[in-house]
C-alpha cells in the first residue's frame, strides 16, 4: 500500500527558523516504522525477540552493496529510451544528464516526524541512508553530498566519510563536515542524536522510508522538492517509472496458479540470525511484480519477519527462497542455506533454487528498482537451481 506523502512542501514565502525538536520521550521510536532496508533488520527483529543477536549483525551489514543488473553506461544516461537493458557494470548511481540543476531555495517543509524545517541551502548535503545518498546523486546533486552512512556503497559515495558507527549516526560527525542540510529517514537513529543535529540549527528533513513499488515516485518527488530541484525530480521520476514499466512488460503473465512462491530470508549466519519475511518484510511488492507469490505472506505472515522455524518454512513451501548477496555468503552459500533446520526440506531447497539480489539494492525502492526486478524476475522464473 502506497504511503502517504512523506511531507508537503511550501513555496515561497519568508524562512522561518526551524523549532527545536520535542524531548526525545515524546517522538515516536525508530521501531514504530520498520522499514528501512537491509541495515535496519536489526530494528525489525526485535519483534522476534532477537535484539541481541541483531546488534552483532549492523557490523556485518557494512559490506551491503552492488548491483544487480549494472548501471547505465558512464552513469550520465537520461534514459528517454525506457528500457532496462543497461549492461552490467560497476556499482554506480545514475545521474540526470546534461547540467546538473540549480536548487531554488528556500523551501519550508514538513517532515515525517511532524517538525517544520526550512532548507536555505543544498551546497553541503548529508543523507544518512543509502537510499537517500542514491537519489541525490541521481538528481544530479553528487557533487553536493559530503558524508554518507555506511550503506551508501556505490562508487561515487565510497570515498566520502562515514558519520556512522555501524548504524548509528554519531552527531558529532556530521556536524564536524558544516552541513547544510540532513536528509534522515524515521527509523534513523539513536534519537539524541538526531535532537543534537537539529538542536545545532542543521535544517533536517525526515521521510518515511519505502516500502514497496508505489512508493518509489514520492519518495524522488519529496527529496527533490526538499532540495528545490523539483524539475529534476520530474525527470528522474519519469525515466524511473518507464524503465520499471519496460521490465514489467516483458515479464510473463502466465498462470496465477502456478507462479513461483517466494520466500523471503533475511540470513546473518554471523550473528545466528535467520528470518522469514512476512507482509511487511518490504520485500511482497517486488516478488509479485516479478510475476511470483509471497510465501511468507500468503502462509499467514502479516508482520515483517519472523524467526526461521521448520514449521514456518513447511507451511510457507516455497518454489525460490530469496536472499541477499552478503546474507547468502554468511551461511557459506547454498550448501550452508540448506543447514538451516527446514530449509532442505521445502521445495525450493530440494531443487537448490536460490534467488540473490545484492543487498544495496533489493529494498531501496530507487533509481534502479528496475534493474532490482529485472534480475528477480529472471531467477524466479529460472528452473535451473543454484550450483
Amino acid at each position: 500500500m502506497t504511503q502517504p506523502e512523506p511531507f508537503r512542501v511550501r513555496r515561497p514565502g519568508p524562512a522561518v527558523s526551524q523549532p527545536a525538536g520535542p524531548p526525545a520521550a515524546l517522538r515516536p521510536t525508530a521501531d514504530s516504522a520498520i522499514t528501512r532496508r537491509a541495515h535496519l533488520v536489526r530494528h525489525r527483529a526485535r519483534s522476534v525477540g532477537v535484539f541481541a543477536a541483531a546488534t552483532a549483525l549492523a557490523l556485518v551489514l557494512a559490506g551491503c552493496g552492488g548491483s544487480p543488473g549494472g548501471s547505465g553506461g558512464d552513469g550520465s544516461g537520461d534514459g528517454s529510451g525506457g528500457g532496462s537493458s543497461r549492461g552490467a557494470t560497476a556499482d554506480r548511481a545514475e545521474p540526470l544528464s546534461g547540467k546538473a540543476p540549480t536548487p531554488r531555495l528556500p523551501a519550508e517543509v514538513t517532515s515525517a516526524d511532524g517538525h517544520r524545517v526550512t532548507v536555505r541551502s543544498a551546497r553541503r548535503i548529508v543523507p544518512l541512508t543509502g537510499s537517500l545518498s542514491e537519489l541525490v546523486f541521481s538528481l544530479g546533486l553528487g557533487k553536493q553530498v559530503v558524508a554518507r552512512d555506511i550503506t551508501a556503497t556505490f562508487a561515487q559515495a565510497k570515498k566520502l566519510p562515514v558519520v556512522t558507527r555501524a548504524h548509528d549516526v554519531s552527531a558529532e560527525s556530521v556536524l564536524s563536515l558544516k552541513p547544510s542540510v540532513v536528509l534522515a529517514e524515521t527509523t534513523t537513529g539513536p534519537d539524541e542524536a538526531i535532537d543534537q543535529i537539529r538542536e545545532a540549527g542543521v535544517p533536517l528533513v525526515v521521510l518515511k522510508p519505502a516500502q514497496g513499488l508505489g512508493d518509489v515516485d514520492p519518495r524522488i518527488h519529496a527529496v527533490a522538492e526538499a532540495l528545490g530541484v523539483e524539475k529534476a525530480g520530474d525527470r528522474l521520476s519519469s525515466r524511473t517509472d518507464r524503465r520499471i514499466k519496460a521490465v514489467r512488460d516483458d515479464i510473463p503473465e502466465g498462470d496465477a496458479t502456478r507462479r513461483p512462491r517466494v520466500a523471503f530470508l533475511y540470513l546473518r549466519g554471523s550473528a545466528s540470525v535467520y528470518l522469514l519475511g512476512g507482509a511487511r518484510s518490504g520485500a511482497s511488492s517486488l516478488i509479485e511484480a516479478a510475476g511470483g507469490v509471497d510465501a511468507g505472506k500468503e502462509s499467514g505472515l502479516k508482520k515483517d519477519f519472523t524467526a526461521i522455524t521448520s514449521e514456518a518454512l513447511a507451511k510457507a513451501a516455497p518454489d525460490v527462497i530469496l536472499v541477499m548477496t552478503k546474507g547468502l555468503e554468511s551461511v557459506n552459500g547454498v550448501d550452508g542455506l540448506l543447514k538451516i533446520p527446514g530449509v532442505a526440506q521445502t521445495p525450493a531447497g530440494r531443487d537448490r533454487r536460490v534467488a540473490s539480489i545484492d543487498d544495496g539494492v533489493l529494498l531501496n525502492y530507487g533509481p534502479r528498482t528496475d534493474e532490482v526486478l529485472k534480475d528477480l524476475a529472471a531467477q524466479i522464473h529460472d528452473k535451473g537451481g543454484a550450483k
